[in-house]
């Protein structure tokens, strides 16, 4: 079974404004509203690939409720802890701006809960697939994702992080199954600038060194590098194919990786499956369907 965690969900209210005006009234032209936050999208996207997930994580408020009836609606497990104070956040992300978002803050998460989430995460069997995935509230502590992964040390179960900096950094001596970092981040945590697939390697395999058994980058329009537990480097350019909605690409990418991986082991094949379902994510409104990931496939790979 795969369990996703996201410490921080969101309900993402995406909508286009033409012709916007700072200090005036302005319409929007187009509306969405989806549950957000990293673990969710790749719950949504593996359940579209038709591979079951447990999605875990805090909830608070009228939005918490929202968020978890969202999720259920399409089929997902839902094992979200209800806070009793706060509310989840609400990101608005402006669609025809790139790159225009404002993020909600996000509910304190108590000391007890945190507990009760590890509590649930020790009931992980192996051969399980923990997937923890993007920000943390700023009431919990950088050391949470190393914390967790030190509970479940030698239990044989494959943590796959999608995170920035130290909570990247704090959990590679625990020999995550993947890592998945944007040649942003990368190049962030070694003080660099990294814009070409050969530029990523070097950097790349310095987190293999740290400890992390796959590190899988996301490069956007440059397309992804993957350097596997063998030893062996993997790299192509992003698919052909017209950008519509980047948000969730990245999640999208690990959810193809893992189910590229999981019927064969085949690193290639995942890797694939990743940039696949990744740029099939960026072509569509929303997260990509299996209809849309298998058209991009064998545009790309015939």
């Amino acid at each position: 079974m795969i369990y996703t965690v996201t410490f921080n969900p969101s309900l993402d209210y995406i909508v286009t404004v033409d012709n916007l005006k700072l200090g005036a009234t302005n319409r929007t032209s187009f509306e969405q509203m989806l549950p957000g936050g990293k673990g969710i999208n790749v719950s949504f996207v593996l359940k579209n690939l038709g591979i079951e997930s447990t999605a875990l994580g805090f909830l608070a408020g009228f939005v918490g409720d929202e968020i978890q009836r969202r999720v259920e609606q399409e089929g997902i497990k839902a094992e979200f802890l209800k806070l009793e104070e706060g509310i989840s956040r609400i990101n608005v992300k402006i669609r025809n701006i790139d790159g225009m978002e404002i993020n909600g803050m996000g509910p304190d998460i108590p000391t007890q809960k945190v507990q009760e989430l590890m509590d649930r995460i020790n009931t992980l069997q192996k051969g399980d697939i923990l997937v923890l995935a993007g920000s943390i509230p700023q009431s919990m502590p950088d050391s949470v994702y190393m914390d967790i992964m030190a509970e479940l040390k030698d239990k044989g179960i494959m943590v796959v992080v999608d995170a920035t900096k130290d909570l990247l950094m704090n959990v590679l001596e625990y020999k995550p199954f993947l890592v998945k970092p944007n040649n942003h981040e990368l190049g962030e945590i070694f003080d660099v600038v990294l814009k070409t697939r050969e530029e990523v390697v070097p950097y790349a395999r310095k987190l293999q060194e740290k400890g992390a058994r796959n590190v899988l980058v996301s490069m956007a329009g440059e397309g992804a590098v993957l350097l596997d537990e063998g030893g062996n480097v993997h790299m192509s350019e992003a698919p052909k194919g017209k950008v519509i909605n980047a948000v969730g690409a990245g999640d999208s990418m690990v959810a193809g990786f893992l189910a590229g991986c999981i019927p064969s082991g085949d690193y290639e094949e995942a890797f694939k499956m990743g940039l696949a379902t990744g740029s099939a994510s960026a072509f569509s409104e929303k997260l990509a369907t299996k209809e849309e990931v298998e058209a991009v496939y064998h545009a790309t790979w015939k």
